[in-house]
């Protein structure tokens, strides 16, 4: 995979973005108001992470010119074709201080590797891979996407704006089989049997649905390349450049050439040429855990391969991050799936961080206090130096926590000031429906970002300044994701969290459920005598006096931190 644009026009390409930037971030801080104040600049902590997830096709349109290519153009179910979001789209986002504004400090995004060109009646109407899970080719960015110039783009800027940038990988299947997608070799991929998930066999050595043939993940056999992907490369012009590419990552890693191992090549050079900063990886539990430590263990190291050769760019120390989708895991205490006949603990084979299936469950039945603790007890004990990413809707859970949005204020609140890291899933922040009427399973939860509501809607601009607000002060506060909990006061309800490591510490003052106009908040020593504290939701300040912060507001909010 090689980035053929000339270095001298890409360098003047993209010094002209990062002045635009710039200049936008200027215009954008001036108009900041008080209540979204930030602190000085502190460490990135995955752990405590707000990451913002989005279907790159239903987010923003930023190149109307690749809406209509690869003649993807038959008729399809409603939302269950390409509606033109792009990589493009994603940077305007970043330069217009969309993510800034709302704390988030790292995104993920479907994959946008090459997808299977022709459609998929699943009997829920033509589908195209709008949803990027359905690979063709590994080593080339679809064109409804983007180019890979255009993803390098993407990463600088995210970085340049202090995002980090989770890919999402997957190295389970290719593509369903079509005319214009031939099967894989047999040595690659299965076509059967279908996953009944009685045991760990048949959860692993199978197919998730009918036509979505398995790769071999389990085989250490060497395999030749297949010749659809051999013609392919030929005929785009690079066929001997992939193929010295895979000799050189064979040599120096001492890899067999199997199945995974080449995908494990493919993945890894978009961490090793852009400095991708982590993996979300699909379909955990349906790969041998042993393929994701060499996954994991391969990406580290092309992280710090990237590290070295652009050390102008790198962002802290942080190593590779790799969340994993291990459909049905929840925070229990325990750190291992059990298929029934056998428990895998995949925080022991590559993993950093789960997707917490069980949070819209707890968020749904237990109260503030119950909720904080527990998670924050867990994740000191039993998930110590791991975490798990909560969220409350997702574009595959057709259960979620607000499905009607009706609870879109509570959302924020417990989703964001839960321990753990927070997903934000496109819309959730600004109300995005999740029912749309005449789609079909899924496609329901896929529609295209709500952006005008934000102009148009002063109900939803006071909901997006709500999430604002909590994103903003999480994102400054490690110490609310990845610190310690701590009950200062059941009623009224007020607690601190904080967070220490490596001569670095953080801790804050958070009061919810609070009447309106004035306030007392117990400070429980957390900020010394005498301190001026600032409350990030309403913008007032206080002195601690007695050990107590006396604030008023026309909010039920309290966000405390140190005056700097």
């Amino acid at each position: 995979m090689k980035n053929h644009t000339k270095v001298f026009i890409f360098s003047l390409f993209y010094l002209t973005i990062a002045c635009k930037s710039e200049s936008k971030r200027e215009e954008t801080n001036q108009s900041s108001t008080t209540t979204l104040t930030t602190t000085k600049k502190k460490p990135f902590v995955w752990e405590g992470a707000n990451v913002y997830f989005l279907l790159t096709d239903r987010f923003n349109n930023g190149d109307v010119s690749n809406d209509n290519l690869l003649n993807r153009t038959k008729e399809t179910g409603k939302l269950r074709g390409f509606e033109g979001g792009d990589i493009k789209g994603i940077i305007q986002k970043i330069e217009e201080g969309y993510f800034e504004d709302l704390g988030i400090n790292a995104i993920w995004f479907n994959p946008v590797v090459e997808q299977v060109h022709e459609s998929v009646d699943e009997g829920t109407g033509n589908t195209y891979a709008y949803h990027g899970y359905w690979t063709k080719d590994w080593t080339k960015i679809d064109p409804n996407y983007g180019t890979h110039e255009e993803l390098k783009q993407l990463v600088d800027i995210a970085h340049k704006n202090g995002i980090r940038i989770l890919m999402d990988v997957v190295m389970n299947h290719t593509g369903p089989v079509t005319e214009q997608d031939p099967v894989w070799p047999d040595a690659w991929v299965r076509t059967s049997p279908q996953c009944t998930y009685k045991n760990y066999e048949t959860a692993v050595a199978c197919t998730l649905v009918k036509n979505l043939p398995d790769i071999k993940t389990e085989s250490d056999q060497e395999v030749k390349l297949p010749e659809i992907l051999i013609n392919k490369w030929k005929a785009e012009g690079r066929l001997e450049i992939e193929l010295a590419e895979l000799d050189i990552f064979f040599t120096k890693t001492g890899l067999k050439k199997s199945p995974k191992n080449y995908i494990i090549k493919w993945l890894t050079d978009y961490v090793r040429e852009l400095g991708v900063d982590g993996y979300r990886v699909d379909t955990v539990k349906h790969v041998e855990e042993e393929a994701w430590s060499v996954l994991a263990k391969q990406a580290k190291l092309a992280f710090a391969e990237w590290k070295s050769k652009n050390p102008d760019k790198v962002l802290d120390n942080n190593e590779f991050y790799m969340v994993g989708e291990l459909y049905g895991y929840g925070i229990d205490g325990k750190r291992y799936y059990d298929f029934g006949d056998r428990k895998v603990d995949y925080f022991a084979n590559g993993f950093d961080s789960m997707i917490n299936f069980q949070f819209k469950l707890d968020a749904a039945k237990l109260d503030y206090e119950t909720l904080f603790s527990k998670y924050s007890q867990i994740l000191s004990t039993s998930l110590v130096s791991k975490s798990i990413m909560n969220y409350i809707s997702s574009h595959d859970d057709g259960d979620p926590f607000d499905k009607s949005r009706s609870k879109t204020y509570e959302s924020a609140t417990k989703l964001l000031l839960t321990p753990g890291i927070s997903q934000v899933y496109y819309g959730d922040e600004t109300a995005r429906s999740l029912i749309i009427e005449g789609t079909e399973g899924d496609a329901t939860l896929r529609s295209t970002m709500n952006w005008e509501a934000i102009k148009s809607s002063d109900t939803t601009k006071t909901l997006l300044l709500h999430w604002q607000k909590l994103g903003t002060f999480r994102k400054d506060h490690p110490s609310i994701g990845a610190g310690k909990h701590t009950l200062i006061s059941q009623s009224p309800y007020i607690f601190s969290r904080s967070y220490t490591k490596n001569k670095f510490s953080d801790k804050v003052v958070i009061g919810l459920d609070l009447p309106k106009g004035e306030k007392t908040i117990k400070i429980n020593s957390v900020f010394t005598e005498g301190s001026t504290l600032i409350d990030r939701y309403s913008g007032s300040e206080a002195t601690v006096n007695q050990d107590i912060a006396t604030i008023s507001s026309d909010y039920s909010i309290v966000l405390l931190e140190k005056k700097k």
